[in-house]
């Protein structure tokens, strides 16, 4: 009777939709979310490690602030409110410490990249997304050679070129606003530019990532995408995809334009959620149209860096290529691992795309959240203007070059820098990290093997122990004068390019283009925010860069120049 009973209910459940839908997402939820909870595997219910439920059940809930772009806010709240130590998905530990920072991501410990990394590959995997410690080693030794002191200051003049470029181009524009004319290039939140009251109006993030796209362009394939010169968001890729043939520089390609920073910023967002969600859940996530789109643009900017490195390679074997300099990408090409091989096609431009990512979106990002800053608060602009014009005096000197920002030359400029940088870090969230074999101890709690470690830059950059009360303040003053202990601690605590033997391997580039273009621009102009702004700062603080900043160009001649009006 139990038997006919048990097959009789079968039988209902299998010839009923509903019923075998119910079934089928009940088991799921049993199977993937209440039995590896109550099963503890890495005992962070055991050790009691606090955070929201809905964290603990599913990887679902830090993928939907990834998602919306919130992340950095919602666990910097989650760490106000239960301490240094937070659980924000069934198997991974956010840790706000300047200690944890040196532990979890310290030479030698052992702690490889997370599965979250494995989001980010598309052409093949390149230094960034490597979790493989020997393959990480030998591309490092790679890569690394092309960013030693010697090498940055050779690229100096290329980041000037682009930096005038930028001014030429606000310096049109502004004849034009002075005439009360409007128009759509650098077109961005607020749409394109205008003239106003005899100023200037316009969103200045689009032109900070013209610039960045512009540098990277020609430091990396030699070559810039010529934004700033088109006032538009553009690139090519081969109109085939990014599938066309890596290895044939010489055959016909078909290309088409699309825009570059659209695409990054999709691929950004898609990476970033993407890789929250297990390795499992993930071919079933692009089957929904947002993921879907993303993955596009993932293909999308790898033919970015497909196109700009055929047409780099294209020039040099036609030996069309100028003779006035070297770039990244040959740079590359020459390096040569423990064995003596270089890098193949394929691999050469995994790692371009990986310079053109690093090169492009950070660098406008930081470069537009400083201005916001200086714009937002008028005294450390004035500060800075009294700096810069003093250190040079003649605006024909501009832009700036390696010897005017020279170690300890302009410390108010880097002051600014780096209070923008602890604001806005472009890497804000937790970079993830596996627990090695033995276990891990940080902040008295031992984490055993498996566990995913993250220390989250947005909240360690607002740790009131090293910062003080006022950390939401744009107050470049507490960058200076520091004794030895406090230094101490701030170096620990300051983490805008990551630590150990992962870290940004371009960050010596990256600071001098800052210091180049902020210190010319901000040397040149006066910045300031649009009336009501204020108001949209929550805009500023999204996870993936999404910065409004508007600027009003004020008479240059209380800089110096009578003969033009800024």
């Amino acid at each position: 009777m139990t038997v006919t009973l048990i097959s009789s209910l079968l039988s209902t459940i299998l010839h009923n939709p509903l019923t075998t839908t119910a079934v089928v997402i009940i088991g799921f939820l049993f199977t993937h979310i209440l039995l590896p909870y109550l099963l503890d595997p890495y005992s962070l219910r055991r050790l009691s490690i606090p955070g929201p439920t809905a964290a603990a059940l599913s990887d679902l809930w830090l993928g939907y602030h990834s998602t919306n772009g919130h992340r950095s806010e919602v666990v910097h709240a989650l760490h106000e409110r239960y301490g240094r130590i937070v659980r924000i998905a069934p198997n991974h530990v956010s840790i706000a410490s300047p200690e944890a920072l040196q532990t979890i991501y310290a030479h030698g410990n052992g702690a490889l990249k997370s599965n979250f990394y494995d989001a980010f590959v598309s052409i093949q995997r390149g230094l960034f997304n490597t979790r493989d410690r020997t393959e990480h080693t030998r591309k490092r030794k790679l890569v690394s050679h092309i960013f030693s002191q010697k090498s940055v200051l050779e690229f100096e003049p290329y980041i000037r070129i682009y930096v005038s470029e930028l001014s030429e181009q606000w310096s049109r524009l502004y004849e034009l606003a002075l005439k009360g004319e409007r128009g759509d290039e650098g077109q961005g939140q607020g749409g394109g530019w205008y003239g106003r009251d005899g100023r200037l109006w316009m969103d200045a993030l689009p032109w900070c990532n013209y610039l960045a796209f512009d540098i990277i362009g020609d430091l990396a394939f030699g070559a810039p995408f010529g934004m700033i010169k088109a006032c538009k968001d553009m690139a090519q890729i081969p109109a085939s995809g990014p599938s066309a043939d890596l290895a044939d520089s010489k055959s016909e390609v078909r290309i088409k334009e699309i825009p570059a920073v659209k695409i990054l910023n999709g691929r950004g967002e898609y990476s970033m959620s993407m890789g929250v969600l297990p390795p499992a859940y993930r071919p079933i996530a692009k089957k929904f149209p947002w993921f879907a789109a993303g993955a596009a643009d993932v293909k999308a900017l790898a033919g970015i860096a497909i196109m700009a490195v055929r047409k780099r390679l294209v020039a040099q074997e036609a030996g069309t290529l100028s003779v006035r300099k070297t770039d990244l990408l040959e740079k590359l090409q020459r390096g040569k691992d423990e064995d003596g091989k270089t890098m193949g096609r394929e691999e050469l431009t995994a790692e371009a795309l990986t310079l053109l990512i690093a090169g492009s979106d950070t660098t406008s990002n930081s470069t537009c959240a400083i201005l916001y800053h200086l714009a937002r608060t008028p005294s450390a602009q004035a500060k800075l203007h009294a700096e810069l014009d003093k250190a040079v005096p003649d605006l024909e000197a501009l832009p700036m070059t390696v010897d005017d920002v020279k170690a300890d030359r302009l410390p108010y400029l880097d002051a600014c820098i780096n209070e923008g940088l602890r604001i806005h870090s472009t890497s804000a969230l937790g970079l993830p990290r596996l627990v090695p074999k033995g276990g891990m101890t940080v902040e008295g709690v031992t984490f055993p093997e498996g566990t995913v470690l993250s220390v989250p830059s947005y909240t360690i950059h607002r740790d009131t122990e090293v910062w003080g009360d006022d950390i939401e303040d744009f107050r470049p003053e507490r960058w200076l004068g520091l004794d030895d202990d406090k230094k101490e601690l701030v170096n620990k605590t300051f983490n805008p390019f990551s630590v150990g033997p992962r870290a940004c391997v371009g960050r010596n580039l990256a600071y001098l283009e800052l210091q180049i273009i902020v210190g010319s621009l901000v040397r040149r102009w006066d910045f300031v925010l649009e009336d009501g702004l204020e108001q949209e700062v929550g805009l500023f603080l999204h996870s993936f860069g999404i910065l409004r900043i508007l600027f009003v160009v004020l008479n240059i001649s209380l800089f110096g120049v009578d003969s033009l009006h800024l």
